[in-house]
């Protein structure tokens, strides 16, 4: 069965307009919808299309623009999983299947978003300090028929930071675009004593989640990309 699989022309196409896109198509016949013939990675995050690309996975990015204004009483599973579901609902697509991600950290009861500054980028890594916090990561699936959604959780533990080691991380630039001001994929690993829980979640894409939301719309991963699963015992 033929499988979606990366393009030698290079790497994914970022678009807000998707009108004009190539395809190829593997396998997938439903009564109520037609073939699916691509993902979308409905994200600007380059980590998230880096993981895509890792696993050998054939996308394109479309990215959403939705309101990200918590709800009253929202609490970030709720939320992280509500997010997730309206940026792949606004990029789904006939024949494609749209993949939305929200990550959140959420330390004390307080939700931390993306740091708005760097002074606030380095109160976040202060107040994570010598203890834990937890990250969830909403992920969803969408065709313009259904959407199927999901939430990852993992517990973060971090060291006790030195006098200035928070600044001098921040001076890197690298937390000023990552919820809790810190990115574990990169030098941002060294504040990090151990989790508990899925290391690719902490980089807001759980794998194992996106496996479980391909196989709700039938696909599969071969390890060289997406296969159809239907007609598969």
């Amino acid at each position: 069965m033929q499988g979606l699989h990366p393009s030698p022309v290079g790497g994914p196409q970022t678009r807000r307009s998707p009108a004009s896109c190539q395809t190829k198509a593997f396998e997938t016949v439903t009564d109520q919808a037609p073939p699916i013939t691509r993902l979308i990675l409905a994200s600007s995050s380059p980590r998230r299309a880096s993981v895509l690309r890792q696993l050998g996975i054939d996308f394109e990015i479309v990215v959403p623009d939705i309101d990200e204004v918590r709800h009253p009483g929202e609490g970030p599973k709720r939320l992280a999983e509500r997010l997730a579901r309206e940026k792949a609902e606004r990029c789904a697509q006939s024949g494609r299947l749209a993949f939305g991600f929200d990550t959140l950290v959420a330390h004390a009861g307080e939700i931390l978003g993306k740091p708005t500054s760097a002074a606030e980028a380095v109160a976040m890594a202060e107040r994570l300090s010598g203890d834990s916090h937890e990250v969830f990561t909403g992920i969803a699936a969408a065709t313009p028929q259904r959407v199927e959604s999901r939430v990852e959780r993992t517990l973060v533990h971090f060291r006790s930071l030195g006098p200035g080691d928070a600044a001098r991380y921040v001076e890197t630039g690298e937390p000023l675009d990552k919820a809790g001001a810190y990115g574990i994929q990169g030098a941002g690993a060294t504040l990090v004593s151990g989790i508990e829980g899925d290391f690719f979640n902490v980089m807001g894409f759980p794998i194992q989640r996106f496996l479980d939301l391909l196989a709700a719309f039938d696909l599969g991963y071969d390890f060289q990309g997406v296969i159809s699963n239907q007609g598969n015992s």
